[in-house]
C-alpha cells in the first residue's frame, strides 16, 4: 500500500510540474528573416510569398515573431497557410531552445 501511494504522489508530482500551455501573439514568418519585414530578402512580390519562398526554396523553418522574439515552432505544416499574417499560438514554451511545442494556431483577432 505505501508503495501504491508512493507512486500516485510521484505521478501527481510529474504532472503539476508539466509546463503549462501558453498563448503567444505574434506574425508566421521564416527563419531567414526572423522578423515582420521583409524589405531585405523580397524573396516575391509580398511578405507572404517571401516567407514561403524562404522555407520551400531554401529549406527554411516557419517561427513566431512577436515584435521582440522569436520563437520556432514544432508544427511546420499549421503555420504554411498563415505566412505573413498575425496569429495566435497556443502551446508550451522551452525557455532554453525558445521552441513551442504548437498545439494550435489560429488567425489572431
Amino acid at each position: 500500500m505505501k508503495k501504491l501511494i508512493a507512486v500516485c504522489l510521484t505521478a501527481f508530482a510529474l504532472l503539476c510540474a508539466a509546463p503549462a500551455s501558453q498563448t503567444f501573439t505574434g506574425t508566421i514568418t521564416d527563419e531567414f528573416c526572423n522578423k515582420a519585414d521583409h524589405k531585405e530578402m523580397k524573396m516575391g512580390p509580398d511578405d507572404a510569398a517571401c516567407v514561403t519562398a524562404c522555407v520551400k526554396d531554401m529549406n527554411g523553418k516557419y517561427v513566431l515573431f512577436d515584435g521582440k522574439e522569436v520563437y520556432g515552432l514544432s508544427d511546420q505544416k499549421a503555420p504554411s497557410k498563415f505566412a505573413a499574417k498575425k496569429v495566435t499560438v497556443t502551446g508550451t514554451l522551452d525557455a532554453k531552445t525558445k521552441m513551442i511545442k504548437v498545439e494550435k494556431i489560429e488567425a489572431a483577432h
